[in-house]
């Protein structure tokens, strides 16, 4: 019977990743009838742009980009930032100062884990949330990582089985049966993941449906749009796609540069 210890996890990881991806799609749905309740049919500032399409990180970068293109903020592509002006405009810009430190120079991976965890990106995320466009974070909460742990279950019912089946069984349970017992949580996780695709798929990390509506909006908004000709079409690429969309060769080494330790990742 040591097989019915194997099937009692698989069902467990069954059962409980299919639950929280069912409560992460509750919960983003519920942040989508918010947004229309609210009517949250508007333009996005580029900070908003930034933080439903990459998160936290991608708001520190847009900020620093921006005071680097306003000879501000100096970015070396040697992986270091220089504070030019220690006047910051906004609460961003302030907090991507204060990350930076009274010596005025820094390594930028630090900078940009610092200013994306600042308080002001907290009160941006936040503000998003009440307005239904981007979806409650907590880890392990969200539709995306959902989906991430049903995946992890079906691959661990399908390693639990067979090592289930590669065992000794007792003489009067055929091994077809024991497949069908393990065969199930196995279609269960499945299924989800398949329900999943269809309904909810591209899985919101950041942004709620309605948020991912606006941020289409964003995208197909004409060149100029926002008030700042080349510039604000640059940031606003910037913002959608991250340090990718720089076409620029000393700050896309700036903000590639490897040789610190703790390097922060593009979100």
């Amino acid at each position: 019977m040591f097989w019915v210890l194997l099937l009692l996890p698989a069902w467990a990881f069954a059962a409980i990743a299919c639950t929280r991806l069912c409560l992460a799609a509750v919960r983003a749905a519920a942040a989508d009838r918010a947004a229309r309740a609210h009517g949250q049919d508007r333009e996005l500032t580029l900070y908003e742009t930034a933080f439903l399409s990459g998160g936290p990180s991608r708001v520190a970068d847009l900020t620093m980009v921006r005071m680097a293109r306003q000879r501000r903020l100096l970015l070396a592509h040697t992986g270091w930032a220089t504070v030019v002006d220690p006047r910051g405009r906004d609460e961003m810009e302030q907090s991507v100062i204060g990350a930076i430190g009274p010596r005025g120079q820094s390594r930028i991976a630090p900078v940009r884990a610092a200013a994306a965890g600042a308080e002001a990106v907290q009160r941006l995320a936040d503000k998003l949330v009440r307005a239904g466009l981007a979806v409650p974070f907590d880890t392990g909460t969200t539709v995306a990582a959902g989906v991430r742990q049903v995946r992890a279950a079906a691959v661990a019912v399908l390693a639990l089985g067979t090592t289930a089946l590669l065992m000794p069984v007792p003489v009067n349970l055929p091994r077809f049966q024991l497949a069908m017992w393990f065969a199930l949580p196995l279609v269960l996780t499945l299924s989800c993941l398949a329900i999943a695709r269809v309904e909810v798929h591209p899985y919101p990390r950041w942004a709620s449906p309605t948020g991912q509506r606006l941020l289409g909006e964003v995208a197909r908004r004409p060149a100029g749009k926002e008030g700042d000709g080349d510039e604000g079409s640059f940031l606003t690429r910037l913002a959608m796609r991250g340090v990718r969309a720089l076409n620029e060769p000393e700050l896309r080494a700036a903000f590639t540069h490897r040789d610190a330790p703790g390097a922060h990742r593009e979100y």
